[in-house]
């Protein structure tokens, strides 16, 4: 048979990562698909030394690989939302398939690209998008099928990950650790994309997509960073018996869809407070099958160029198969797609942790716990540190669950006593099921 034409856009880390893959495991690749896999075409601003691109017919312009006509699949790789989304619809309306990593990409853009592939009659793919090498999203859409989704909790971001590994570990702040991370080349020089949980939430909006059945919804995902951790409060929570990690939530409330990332309390003999580091793991709960773990490296040339390349496979062998007998780009039919809502986030039920620091004085204790009362909230646990005299006492409780909006406000009379000093640290606490 006719080898499928492959054209790569971008040859930066996951680029070349995808090239080397295809070519060292080419015979294997073939026999897959059943038939062999040519890279055709490749366009890049410029080479890059650590790939093999001899023979390859190589573009500046990577829009003259989506217009050209001898491609069969377009792989976008070179990021961002703007170019990209003018590669992947030019492509489309070329007639070409797509495969892409571009989490931002299809979180920001997806409804729109799907709409144009389904009016033409391509498929688009992009496992690599979430979690690097981790299968998630064929997890989901596929292997787990069979289930209603119940929740999602992940950690989704290496970066994020690693700083809040060795804040626990090591005792180290957060600016100490960021530093250490940029200079591995774990963050950018512009960090906020991984520390203000901007990438996370561009991969729970897909995740949440594809397990509940509902548009991409990336607009309506509460967000929460990692700045303001301190190793106090992770401290704290190892003494309570949970770890922090920073978490993408997606809950289907029955009421509603919970769409969050923020730091989030896990009990420590949960699976996912043992995933350190930089690596990525997903938990997902379902009605059949029970709560289940995918682990793994998210990033990198290697991990994520084997989610860029299994799709190619997967889209290699459905060359064939009429566009609408392929398994839909989010798992369900656009046309059976949910419009259950979004929950706002003061609606969200669950327990809290809270830490601040206050006069030693008699009394104060008191009328912290009569707040709490009056807004129906109940302590689950307290301890606070000695201090020598006339220093500011640390108190750190934890609550039983209770709803946003009523923390909201018991937290906003008790940030008004005289004695309490400071800003209240809270964070949220799932009591996640292994």
């Amino acid at each position: 048979m006719n080898p499928v034409k492959v054209g790569i856009a971008g040859l930066g880390t996951v680029g070349s990562g995808t090239v080397n893959i295809l070519r060292r495991n080419a015979d294997e690749i073939a026999r897959r698909v059943g038939r062999p896999i040519e890279i055709a075409h490749i366009g890049a601003r410029r080479d890059n030394d650590s790939c093999d691109v001899t023979g390859v017919r190589i573009s500046r312009d990577v829009m003259e690989v989506a217009r050209d006509p001898d491609i069969d699949i377009l792989v976008e790789l070179i990021g961002g939302t703007t170019t990209a989304r003018e590669l992947v619809l030019t492509a489309i309306s070329n007639g070409k398939h797509v495969v892409t990593a571009n989490k931002a990409l299809i979180a920001e853009h997806g409804n729109e690209i799907f709409a144009a592939a389904h009016a033409k009659g391509v498929d688009v793919a992009f496992e690599a998008a979430v979690a690097g090498g981790v299968p998630i999203l064929k997890a989901l859409g596929e292997g787990l099928a069979a289930n209603r989704i119940k929740w999602i909790a992940g950690i989704i971001n290496g970066t994020g990950n690693f700083i809040l590994t060795e804040m626990r570990d090591k005792g180290r702040s957060f600016s100490d650790v960021l530093a250490e991370a940029q200079a591995l080349g774990y963050a950018e020089a512009d960090p906020t994309f991984d520390v203000e949980g901007i990438d996370a939430a561009h991969k729970l909006t897909i995740l949440a997509s594809i397990a509940f059945g509902i548009p991409l919804q990336f607009s309506k995902v509460y967000t929460e960073g990692i700045s303001g951790l301190t190793s106090e409060d992770i401290t704290a929570a190892e003494q309570f018996g949970y770890r922090i990690k920073h978490l993408g939530i997606a809950k289907d409330t029955g009421n509603g869809i919970e769409l969050r990332v923020h730091p989030t309390l896990i009990p420590q003999s949960v699976l996912l407070a043992s995933v350190n580091g930089v690596m990525n793991a997903v938990m997902v709960d379902g009605d059949a099958v029970g709560p289940t773990l995918f682990y793994g490296a998210g990033a990198g040339a290697g991990p994520t160029g084997s989610a860029v390349v299994a799709d190619i496979i997967e889209m290699g062998r459905a060359l064939t198969i009429e566009h609408d007998q392929r398994v839909p780009y989010l798992g369900f039919h656009s046309d059976v797609l949910s419009e259950e809502p979004v929950l706002p986030m003061d609606q969200v039920v669950c327990p809290f942790y809270m830490r601040l620091h206050v006069q030693d004085r008699t009394g104060v204790l008191a009328d912290i716990t009569r707040i709490l009362s009056q807004h129906s909230i109940s302590i689950e646990a307290m301890f606070q540190k000695d201090v020598d005299d006339d220093q500011p006492v640390p108190i750190m409780l934890m609550t039983h669950a209770v709803r946003e909006q009523d923390m909201n406000k018991a937290l906003a009379e008790i940030a008004a006593l005289d004695a309490v000093l400071d800003d209240i640290v809270r964070i949220r606490v799932e009591l996640l099921k292994a």
